[in-house]
């Protein structure tokens, strides 16, 4: 099992430049960035773009994967967006993953942009134009795709990716529908479960959730990725359970889990000390044990 660490874009690259060292130097995966111009209850505090971010990862790690969780139809628009993606998988020598979702039908990425509010079945075509344009961007020298809300026209994608045929994809879905374009465009799915109140029925969703994908024609041979931190109890709240937490999403198919950097206090609060026992223990069991 591959073990993936979120560092929100939250601060001044003094103090983030040294997260992302040490994620990499912990033996975390991947590593990750939300992709929001505003998230939640931090949207009145410090909160930098992605793309640069990541960008700046790129050039202070040698090893580890860097990704968006999730880049959305919210605040992309897929040509420039593909721009963007080119040029980090070439800085970052082949290391993006580009982690894409539908965006949430209401929030401040919506209501900052003036945007509409799509009912989900809009929203999953919006979805499905925009995964399927930057797949296009990405791998075709030409582009040329009139949609219902995206428009690509005679768009280049030279020099095209280091990553060959393209940087990978993972495809946020939990829904039917969701689901298929993670299994038609993909080389990986991400589920956060559902909106449980309680721990265990948090897990049931979530193997509900593996089980309808595993059922989804074209999902054979897709890794599967679990943000472990959508659950009512946090990863990282203690060493036991971030360990009892793999095994569990293992058990389920999952190849890949995720974790977000402690944060001081309100959303992701926890202990670094816990942070780096993970790091010294359980990642070290992961990678060893090959689940």
């Amino acid at each position: 099992m591959r073990v993936g660490i979120v560092i929100l874009p939250e601060y001044r690259w003094l103090l983030a430049e040294q997260k992302w060292r040490a994620a990499e130097s912990y033996g975390f995966d991947h590593a990750w960035t939300y992709d929001h111009i505003g998230w939640r209850s931090l949207v009145d505090g410090p909160w930098f773009d992605a793309v640069p971010t990541l960008t700046a990862a790129a050039m202070v790690t040698r090893r580890i994967k860097l990704g968006t969780l999730v880049a959305s139809p919210n605040v992309r628009h897929p040509v420039p967006f593909a721009r963007s993606l080119l040029s980090l998988d070439d800085i970052s020598n082949g290391r993006l993953i580009v982690g894409v979702g539908s965006g949430t039908a209401i929030g401040y990425d919506n209501f900052v942009m003036g945007g509409d509010v799509l009912p989900p079945r809009q929203r999953v075509n919006r979805y499905r134009e925009f995964v399927e344009q930057l797949d296009s961007l990405l791998t075709a020298e030409r582009t040329s795709i009139s949609g219902e809300y995206y428009t690509s026209v005679d768009a280049r994608s030279a020099p095209g990716c280091a990553q060959h045929p393209r940087a990978p994809f993972v495809v946020a879905a939990n829904g039917p529908r969701s689901m298929r374009i993670a299994a038609r465009f993909g080389q990986a799915w991400l589920t956060t479960g559902g909106t449980a109140d309680t721990l265990e029925q948090w897990w049931a969703d979530v193997a509900d959730l593996a089980k309808k994908f595993t059922d989804t024609p074209g999902s054979e041979g897709k890794d599967r990725y679990l943000n472990l931190d959508s659950a009512p109890v946090l990863s990282l709240s203690s060493v036991e359970y971030f360990r009892e937490a793999a095994g569990r999403a293992a058990e389920l198919g999952f190849t890949d889990i995720t974790t977000h950097w402690p944060r001081e206090d309100g959303v992701y609060a926890a202990s670094i000390s816990t942070l780096e026992s993970v790091a010294a223990t359980v990642l070290p069991e992961l990678h060893a044990s090959g689940r």
